[in-house]
């Protein structure tokens, strides 16, 4: 059922892999708007998460990983009550001090981290982030700055 917008139904948490999904019909999925992988905000048991509508071997999925698993306090063939939302928000991501100055000093390399997916914006924002002593976080930076520059990322 749609109502404001937002996808409400019941759903079991099928077990995929190692984690879980929801499968979603075209008719469910075309009712959020969007594409057909739309980004979407998902709330179950009170807590929502973003997340993106997949299609795999024909099906659109609604993926809970372990760890959204557990942040939603849900298990794997468990009934659900969610609520689905088209994200029509940016997705931002936090960057360090370091990867922030070298980025501005850098309008090429700014421009390609902007034009990335989130997912990869964060993956160089968090391979940074995570280096613990100053000199590792300095290479990281110029590793991530000469990987935008030739277009590509660390994946």
């Amino acid at each position: 059922m749609v109502a404001d917008g937002a996808l409400r139904l019941q759903a079991v948490l099928d077990p995929r892999g190692p984690a879980g999904a929801i499968v979603l019909t075209d008719e469910q999925v075309a009712s959020l708007g969007g594409t057909k992988t739309p980004p979407v905000r998902v709330t179950a048991n009170g807590v929502t998460v973003p997340a993106r509508v997949g299609r795999m071997g024909g099906e659109n999925l609604l993926g809970f990983s372990k760890k959204l698993c557990a942040e939603l306090g849900v298990e794997i063939g468990q009934t659900l009550d969610v609520v689905i939302a088209l994200d029509a928000q940016p997705r931002t991501v936090d960057i360090s001090a370091a990867l922030a100055a070298a980025l501005a000093a850098d309008p090429a390399a700014q421009a390609a981290f902007d034009a990335l997916a989130p997912s990869h914006r964060k993956g160089f924002a968090t391979w940074v982030g995570e280096a613990k002593r100053e000199q590792t976080t300095q290479s990281r930076v110029e590793q991530t700055l000469q990987l935008l520059r030739e277009g590509r990322t660390r994946r």
